[in-house]
């Protein structure tokens, strides 16, 4: 059983309530659009880190992370990528890949805005955890919690941090 923390769009911020919420965790999860690699060298020095680089990331990001990143944690096959889409509209550079070997657990961040859906048609569970950071459109800064426990993903949290002015 692992316990992750899921977040994305960290644009160069971290604090101490995220930091809060990754001592709870057994792993944290970065969806990608990092800043600063102080922000994953601060995560790494808590907990086990698994992310991917974004849009905004520069080249020292890309050499460190990868663009797509799937493993399998516990019996789940997860694969992690920062521009990924919605069930029903992924982005073209990933659809043919995720319609031909679907994972059980799909994550993407970039939008800013927290999403869980099913997708019954690859069945797979999307999650998108919004954005921890402050950079953004974004009214709420928002983070996942989750189980994976064998082949369970279970007990979904969403994590309001705060609300912006």
């Amino acid at each position: 059983m692992k316990k992750i923390l899921l977040l994305s769009d960290t644009h160069s911020h971290i604090d101490e309530t995220i930091l809060k919420y990754v001592d709870q965790a057994d792993e944290v999860w970065h969806a990608g659009d990092i800043g600063d690699l102080m922000i994953t060298d601060t995560l790494k020095k808590r907990k086990p880190l698994r992310a991917v680089y974004g849009n905004i990331d520069d080249d020292k990001a890309r050499l460190v992370f990868p663009l797509h990143n799937r493993f399998l944690c516990e019996g789940v096959d997860v694969w992690i990528t920062h521009i990924g889409g919605y069930p029903g509209k992924y982005s073209l550079n990933i659809r043919n890949e995720l319609t031909k070997n679907p994972p059980k657990l799909f994550i993407c961040g970039h939008s800013h805005i927290l999403k869980v859906m099913f997708d019954k048609r690859l069945n797979l569970l999307h999650m998108n955890p919004g954005a921890a950071g402050k950079s953004g459109f974004h009214q709420v800064r928002t983070m996942l919690r989750f189980v994976i426990d064998g082949e369970k993903i279970k007990d979904l949290e969403i994590i309001e941090i705060e609300k912006r002015d």
